[in-house]
């Protein structure tokens, strides 16, 4: 087969597959799979997909994850009878990646080693595809032992990352123990007894141990309950308690999960680890496989129609490959802004995992129900405890509040992936391209305070408390937080109601021990007009296009034109993205509205942004109550664009619940 190289305007044959059924999924999974082929090393060991980035580990190892996350898609392929072409590929690389006197051997394993992790859909692959363990000689398959089992089980807990990473080896162990190979029992059990203590309850459990607070895909599609999903599968006659307990969570959770999924397939982004794309869907796939019983009112209909929508929602998305056909690195196009330095160029295939629905038989409801929408019985706004979440499916997107959550190191962009107020699968997050003035900062929903005049910025990242609490009946989050030493702020976030469905409500109570300026961002919208992709000028109403104020410049006072005050507001209206705006509601009316201009490539899901902002200067020693009121109307199917700013003149009213709270702080 020649190499697949995309010129201008190709379109990837990942876009042309009418997703319909089983079979219209297998073919979606070989058009992943098959720009592969050049990147192979002559005896097959070794993946290296383009891209000369470095990662925080070896190259060696970058190209054996480019060997083995792929697998995951062909393993599924596999188990659910499906065929492919270059199976024998991998079969091959697994005899030279484990012969010790191969040249393209794959190392043994150090501590803490990026290895471990391909582990696991090494061991998935010879769990679930006899035909792998089939095509070894007995040499071969002591060779598997060897680096499969014999490195990862010496590891002491100590030199493995106390997060899912405890998983790869029990899936090691698993594909082993699955062919009668030699392998450790004993490190199983003990690592499934320690991965039960990140269990928090109601279904979710944390990636770490106590003084984590980090749910994000990880818990849920990335790893944790996916991959407890998959053991239910295959340990159900060896431990069926074990097994039974995993589906019972995965019930439970499911319920919370489905919030985080759009009409349009799309799901919301946060956290980590974004590069994995449609992988953010693969719960839904696992619960089929692991035969679940689903609780009302979800249906296989529905998990069929999030599954597929998901993946027709990614076919549209044409800039996620690389001209020759691989996945790059990003979300909707490739940035490197919003990668971790374990991201090499073959990481994306961990998307490989939604495609564990081609490991369910043809049988199953999931395959022969009709596609359904999301039950009109699951709640508008739902409050999730564990991870800290209001979610909303009120006006045209789904859309998270978070509050408290914060990776256990303080990886980059770690403040716009966990301590952002709000995130939309409609306009997805923005990540810093760098540490100067606020268009690097790209704040995208978040309050960004800076002591120097605006040109560094802090923003919540770290919360002292942050919990879901309850005013009038209805759920909020507040969160307490300190971006300096002397100055501490008192945030409360409230979901959309049914009368304005459009908007959200951000509170800070700001107590400034300095001399700060504050920018509190609504979400980035596309910054290209519909006519030519120049940036938006000033709002035109017979083209329903544009901002309000004009984009100027983040500092640029002296030209009123790109300012307005607070009480207006500032907006953004793109013709087919939707509208975003921020406006100030207290009434002291200090603050003053602007748009700023994102640098290039900051935003998920579109590479040119603005974000309506808000900023103002406090002086040192007082104390201020900041309320903004968000808007958010994404385009959608069915939505004019006339429509986009209905809701833009009628803000919400300040609660008085919020009144007398200010009241008797003196805030009103």
């Amino acid at each position: 087969m020649a190499p697949l190289t995309l010129g201008y305007d190709d379109k990837h044959p990942f876009s042309q597959v009418p997703i319909t059924d089983r079979a219209s999924v297998q073919e979606l999974l070989r058009t992943v799979l098959d720009p592969l082929e050049p990147f192979f090393s002559p005896q097959k060991a070794r993946v290296k997909c383009p891209g000369a980035t470095a990662v925080r580990f070896d190259q060696t190892a970058s190209e054996v994850e480019g060997f083995f996350r792929p697998i995951w898609g062909l393993a599924c392929l596999l188990a659910g009878g499906g065929q492919y072409r270059g199976t024998d590929w991998w079969i091959q690389g697994i005899k030279a990646g484990t012969d010790p006197e191969s040249p393209e051997y794959w190392g043994y394993p150090r501590d803490n080693d990026q290895r471990m992790v391909e582990m696991c859909p090494f061991g998935f692959a010879l769990a679930v595809a006899p035909e792998i363990w089939a095509g070894l000689s007995a040499k071969e398959r002591v060779n598997v032992e060897n680096w499969l089992g014999n490195s990862i089980n010496e590891k002491k807990s100590d030199y493995m990352p106390n997060t899912n990473w405890l998983w790869f080896r029990v899936f090691a162990n698993l594909g082993l123990k699955q062919n009668g190979a030699k392998y450790s029992e004993e490190r199983l059990e003990s690592d499934i007894k320690h991965l039960d203590t990140f269990y928090r309850g109601d279904g979710w459990s944390n990636d770490g141990p106590e003084g984590i607070h980090q749910m994000d895909y990880y818990s849920s599609s990335f790893a944790i309950h996916f991959l407890q999903l998959l053991y239910a599968k295959l340990a159900a006659t060896s431990d069926p308690s074990r097994a039974k307990e995993f589906k019972h969570r995965a019930q439970i959770a499911a319920l919370d999960l489905v919030h985080y999924h759009d009409t349009l397939g799309r799901a919301i982004p946060f956290g980590r680890s974004l590069v994995y794309r449609f992988a953010m869907v693969s719960f839904w796939g696992a619960l089929a496989y692991a035969d679940v019983d689903l609780p009302a009112p979800l249906t296989w209909g529905m998990v069929k129609g999030i599954v597929l929508r998901n993946l027709r929602w990614w076919q549209t998305q044409g800039d996620i490959w690389t001209s020759s056909g691989t996945l790059s690195l990003g979300f909707s196009y490739p940035s490197m802004y919003i990668t971790e330095n374990y991201n090499s160029p073959g990481s994306p295939y961990w998307s490989c995992l939604a495609f564990i629905c081609l490991a369910v038989p043809e049988q199953h409801p999931f395959w022969t129900s009709e596609e359904e929408p999301i039950s009109s019985l699951i709640p508008k706004v739902k409050a999730i405890r564990h991870p800290g979440h209001i979610t909303s499916y009120l006006g045209g997107h789904c859309m998270l509040l978070s509050s408290g959550q914060a990776c256990g190191y303080p990886m980059k962009a770690t403040h716009a992936k966990y301590g952002g107020f709000a995130y939309s699968s409609a306009f997805g997050y923005s990540v810093p391209s760098g540490l100067f003035s606020l268009e690097q900062y790209a704040l995208a929903s978040q309050l960004g305070l800076s002591d120097d005049g605006g040109e560094y910025w802090k923003t919540r990242r770290l919360s002292e408390y942050a919990a879901i609490e309850e005013r009038d009946g209805q759920p909020i989050l507040v969160s307490v937080w300190k971006p300096f030493a002397d100055v501490k702020i008192k945030t409360l976030l409230v979901p959309p109601v049914e009368s304005t469905p459009n908007w959200h409500l951000r509170v800070h109570r700001i107590q400034a021990g300095r001399e700060v300026m504050t920018a509190d961002g609504a979400f980035a919208i596309r910054n290209a007009n519909s006519e030519n992709g120049r940036y938006l000028d000033l709002y035109d109403e017979s083209k329903c296009e544009g901002t309000s104020p004009k984009i100027i410049g983040n500092y640029d006072t002296n030209t009123p034109a790109g300012w307005d005050t607070g009480l207006n507001g500032a907006f953004a209206v793109a013709a087919d993205r939707g509208a975003v705006g921020i406006k100030a509601l207290e009434p002291q009316g200090q603050r003053q509205a602007n748009l700023v201009n994102a640098d290039p490539n900051t935003n998920l899901m579109d590479s040119r942004t603005t974000i309506p902002t808000l900023q103002h200067k406090i002086p040192q020693g007082q104390e201020v109550w900041y309320i903004s009121a968000v808007y958010a109307k994404p385009a959608g199917t069915g939505v004019p664009k006339e429509s986009y700013l209905d809701g833009w003149k009628s803000p919400p009213t300040i609660p008085n619940w919020l009144v007398l709270e200010m009241a008797a702080d003196g805030g009103m």
